[in-house]
């Protein structure tokens, strides 16, 4: 069964992948921050969604989709057009080099993402993992 990208099901799928992953759980054995990926309209997709992605100590605590970026408190938004996200989670494009080229918009304290490069890979790893239908 494959998961639409973006839905309450796609990221509940990706926590699911992240607790079941060791490399995972090791990469980000010291991180804490909560992330809400938003997902902004274009070509291919004319919506915008929220999924909020809790993230304690290399296991997810929490995910689900939002009504908005401010259900949630957390420390780090992540957002980029659809088709970014979509070549994130095709492996297309390395989320470190999509922050720094600005394909992907962060808002919080970047240094410490540039810190966890191994966990930022194993999400994408754990990403592709997650059986997903995009739009069209």
């Amino acid at each position: 069964m494959a998961f639409k990208f973006p839905s309450d099901e796609w990221i509940k799928e990706l926590a699911n992948q992240l607790n079941a992953s060791e490399a995972y759980e090791k990469a980000a054995k010291d991180w804490e921050g909560d992330f809400i990926f938003v997902v902004e309209p274009d070509e291919a997709y004319p919506h915008t969604a929220y999924l909020f992605l809790g993230l304690y100590h290399g296991k997810s605590t929490d995910a689900a989709l939002l009504s908005s970026e401010n259900e949630r408190e957390a420390e780090f938004i992540l957002r980029a057009p659809y088709s970014n996200w979509r070549n994130v989670i095709e492996g297309k494009l390395d989320p470190i080099q999509g922050m720094m080229t600005r394909k992907l918009q962060v808002k919080g304290n970047m240094m410490k993402i540039m810190r966890y490069p191994k966990a930022a890979k194993e999400i994408v790893a754990c990403c592709a993992l997650v059986p997903t239908e995009f739009a069209a």
